[in-house]
């Protein structure tokens, strides 16, 4: 079995990137045919859609982030609607009546929850670039490689059910030494940029406006040297 590692998802711009993704769906009442980076056994799914067009289903099988790269994809359910453009980011929640129009050849990044749950929370959840962040910890002493960075974060979206948490988070500069990712988790940097180390040992630079997901269990160092803001999915 090959190690868990960093993929990278997509670039700001959509343009291409060197991550080998495999074409399909992620079930029977996906209404997308998707390029995944990444699909476990523990019910999380990652990749691009570039679709155009009209989508439509009563009740959205997912929780799911997207956001946006290139063209511009509109998301209607019957509490409102949003207009998503590039930059932009929204999540799906489980059991959604939703009809999603894309622009022609539009590209979003996602990460999906796919696990089997009765539990339901309908509706269209906009994830503001500036919100009110609260401070949050930092890494541990033992593995920072810098003085310790201040650190905050804000759940915008929480699924109690399945453990799942989609919000904003920012950081001073730090440094830290390549340890398992205790979580699944997909980044969009917002500002800055980072430098992670990845299984093979090579590095993988995310600039800000790219979407990189890490599963849970990869080998990753962290190395910034200026601020950062993200959106980011956990599980």
């Amino acid at each position: 079995m090959l190690e868990p590692t960093a993929v990278l998802l997509a670039h700001a711009d959509g343009s291409p990137v060197l991550t080998k993704f495999t074409s399909g769906s992620l079930g029977a009442n996906d209404p997308f045919d998707r390029q995944i980076a990444y699909i476990g056994s523990d019910d999380i799914a990652a990749g691009v859609v570039q679709a155009s067009g009209q989508f439509s289903i009563n009740e959205y099988p997912y929780s799911e982030m997207i956001v946006v790269h290139t063209g511009q994809v509109t998301l209607q359910s019957p509490d409102g609607t949003l207009q998503l453009n590039p930059g932009d980011s929204a999540v799906i929640g489980r059991g959604t009546s939703i009809q999603v129009e894309a622009q022609p050849d539009s590209l979003w990044a996602f990460c999906a929850d796919t696990q089997l749950v009765e539990a339901r929370d309908p509706g269209l959840t906009p994830l503001p670039r500036q919100t009110l962040l609260s401070p949050s910890a930092a890494p541990d002493a033992e593995i920072l490689l810098s003085p310790a960075p201040q650190c905050r974060s804000h759940n915008v979206f929480v699924e109690e059910a399945t453990n799942l948490r989609i919000g904003v988070w920012d950081s001073t500069p730090y440094t830290r030494r390549a340890r398992p990712h205790i979580l699944h988790e997909l980044m969009h940097l917002l500002e800055g940029s980072v430098t992670l180390q990845v299984a093979d040992g090579t590095h993988l630079t995310v600039n800000t406006g790219d979407t990189v997901f890490v599963p849970r269990g990869a080998p990753c160092a962290w190395n910034s040297s200026a601020y950062v803001r993200k959106f980011y999915v956990v599980k």
